[in-house]
């Protein structure tokens, strides 16, 4: 399977979905009886229709998440799986009921290693906290216990996988998502041999849960940003600075983040696999490390998609046909889709030792975690992109950046502030630390990463919310609140957006789309 054909669409289930369902089940529950009946899952879809949740790449249905509602106080006891279906193998949804219970996650065979099954779980949880319920309850199978009957008993064999002695693929997977293990269950689903019959009752919590009557508001308002303040360093390959960049991601993911961000030209040391004689020639220097950027693009979409993970790359050069470089930063959306931000303004070093040049467009990106604007480094000196970005209801900026010294750092740094106070935004500022005096125009970096909030009472008193230690490999995490934007955007103390003079003054984007032949000039 290509990376270059994956889009993933998180939906809910249908009945016209029944066929590829019913293929996909009998794929993976071979040993246990196959599919479902097409009655059952019409029946399912009927009642809880929220909770029937799949994946689908170009249509084909590739992981589905299956969801009752039940009552608490019965299935957080002793049950069997027969008691969650009537005679008629239709599952005893209950309309009422406060919590939920997971029936089956089965994700493709082709499919695994992307990390789907966490993707459909983190579904249900989200769904659980949007209808106040409870909690997420499971009977999970044990399937790799029948490995080791002969010489533990099942209670033992749970001790072990928790303690990661011995994996199970149902179970430690679940343990991997939070979910608890309440009690072991017995002639749970006798004719699964593999487990001998043996369940796990399991349990995730809603926190959040609260009597209906007293909840106001159970849209989810917060997001997570992780950043990457990344170290220049020598590479001996690419597979080393891929190795280094996954690594990252990895944690930003284990940590929940919705973004992974990295600084601007964070694999510029690639360069150093030329020698020193050769970065002489700058600007061959500079095609040399453009013609690795293909490859980080695939590996980069790999990381999104498999660890879930929205990830914005910094920077990285690319080359065009007609032979002209760019300063791009990719957004690569954790369902397979890539975008693509390149640098406006570009510095006199960039212009003078590079020949970079400058792009055309400005755009705002819409993700699953809100409405985002990527300005690399120096283009953040320049208040009207933000602003033009703020007139399409941004909620996040980016801003990746690359500077030597602090001087050059302060004047992101303070033009990121004032963007993020004048456009009522969350700014992420993400640079790179580290001294490479091997390589040409690497010999130093300085940078602090930080995330700003506009400055008003629902914001910390600096108006910022995180900040790195200055000059140190190492990540940074922030919870932004989409909802207080809305709230200070509309009845702060000062409202910037709303009181502009538009009467006196506006600003728009000029249409350049004849410079590459797409309109047509006047006759």
């Amino acid at each position: 399977m290509s990376l270059d054909d994956l889009h993933l669409n998180l939906r809910n289930l249908t009945p016209e979905d029944y066929p590829q369902l019913k293929t996909l089940m009998d794929r993976v529950y071979h040993d246990i009886g196959g599919a479902w009946p097409k009655r059952t899952i019409e029946r399912l879809i009927s009642e809880f229709p929220d909770g029937q949740i799949a994946i689908e790449d170009d249509e084909t249905l590739v992981g589905v998440a299956l969801t009752a509602r039940v009552d608490y106080e019965e299935f957080s006891n002793p049950h069997r799986y027969d008691d969650l279906m009537d005679q008629r193998e239709i599952i005893l949804n209950a309309p009422e009921g406060d919590a939920m219970y997971g029936l089956d996650v089965l994700i493709d065979p082709a499919y695994r290693g992307y990390r789907l099954g966490r993707r459909l779980y983190e579904a249900r949880k989200d769904l659980c906290k949007s209808l106040n319920m409870r909690a997420i309850l499971a009977g999970g199978r044990i399937p790799n216990y029948h490995q080791h009957a002969s010489e533990m008993s099942p209670a033992e064999y749970l001790d072990q996988v928790s303690r990661k002695e011995i994996h199970d693929p149902i179970l430690s997977f679940q343990l991997a998502n939070d979910f608890q293990v309440k009690r072991l269950l017995r002639k749970y689903l006798p004719e699964d041999e593999k487990s001998q019959g043996y369940a796990t009752l399991l349990e995730w919590n809603n926190i959040l849960f609260e009597p209906a009557e007293s909840v106001l508001d159970t849209r989810k308002t917060q997001i997570r940003v992780g950043a990457v303040q990344w170290q220049m360093r020598e590479f001996s390959s690419v597979e080393a600075v891929l190795q280094q960049a996954e690594y990252f991601v990895d944690a930003l993911s284990d940590y929940q983040s919705d973004f992974a961000v990295f600084p601007e030209l964070f694999n510029a040391p690639l360069m150093g696999l030329q020698d020193r004689a050769a970065q002489q020639d700058q600007i061959a220097a500079i095609r040399f490390l453009a013609g690795f950027t293909e490859h980080f693009k695939t590996e980069l979409s790999r990381m999104a998609v498999s660890y879930n993970i929205n990830i914005i790359a910094g920077s990285m050069i690319e080359e065009h046909d007609d032979g002209h470089l760019y300063n791009i930063s990719y957004l690569f959306h954790r369902d397979g889709d890539i975008e693509a931000q390149a640098k406006l303004h570009i510095t006199p070093q960039e212009r003078r030792d590079w020949i970079i040049e400058g792009g055309d467009d400005l755009k705002v990106f819409d993700t699953d975690a809100g409405r985002i604007g990527i300005l690399i480094c120096y283009d953040v000196e320049f208040p009207e992109l933000s602003r033009l970005l703020a007139d399409q209801d941004m909620d996040i900026l980016f801003v990746p950046f690359w500077t030597d010294t602090k001087n050059g750092y302060l004047r992101v740094r303070h033009c990121s502030q004032a963007r993020a106070i004048e456009n009522e935004c969350y700014v992420v500022l993400c640079g790179s630390v580290g001294n490479v005096p091997s390589i040409e125009n690497m010999e130093i970096q300085y940078a602090q990463s930080s995330v700003f909030s506009p400055s008003d009472f629902a914001f910390p008193h600096d108006a910022v919310l995180a900040e790195t230690t200055p000059n140190t490999e190492m990540i940074m995490f922030s919870d932004l609140d989409l909802t207080r934007l809305t709230v200070v955007r509309n009845e702060g103390s000062v409202t910037n957006l709303k009181d502009r003079r538009q009467d006196l003054f506006d600003l728009r984007w000029r249409d350049w789309s004849w410079k590459s032949g797409s309109r047509q000039e006047d006759a």
